[in-house]
């Protein structure tokens, strides 16, 4: 292997080392290979050709509001204790649909009052429940 540092007169011979360029340019080729079949890669999906059946009865909505010294409201109807507030649940599970529990606590309300009514809540089977953010959270 034979390599050339100058010229027969002795000036010096300057050219640019394209092996470095080279290199990069094949890193640079062969990422884009092995990342092009990723990119294009599709999942398939069986999609229903159906339109699903409409929902023909709207579940009822309880509004179970506590207020800050631990007063439980049913739909404005004050309840005296958990476990009143238990017989309520209870003819509700029965339903079909059953009944969505809308849950507002108030911001001062105690978190144990809170947990009793969703404890209460559980117990007694009642699978739709959430909390209702209202203007009056934010300061």
């Amino acid at each position: 292997m034979a390599m050339s540092v100058g010229t027969a007169s002795g000036a010096t011979f300057c050219d640019i080392n394209t092996t470095p360029l080279i290199d990069v340019m094949l890193v640079l080729l062969v990422t884009l290979i092995v990342t092009l079949p990723v990119m294009t890669h599709a999942v398939k999906l069986d999609m229903p050709r159906e339109n699903p059946p409409p929902v023909t009865v709207l579940p009822e909505i309880v509004n179970l509001d506590i207020d800050f010294d631990g007063t439980i409201v049913w739909n404005g109807t004050v309840v005296s204790g958990i476990p009143q507030l238990e017989n309520f649940f209870r003819s509700e599970t029965g339903k079909d649909p059953q009944p969505e529990i809308h849950l507002r606590p108030d911001r001062r309300s105690r978190y144990e009052t809170t947990a009793l009514v969703m404890a209460a809540a559980q117990r007694n089977h009642m699978q739709k429940m959430g909390f209702v953010n209202v203007a009056e959270f934010k300061d």
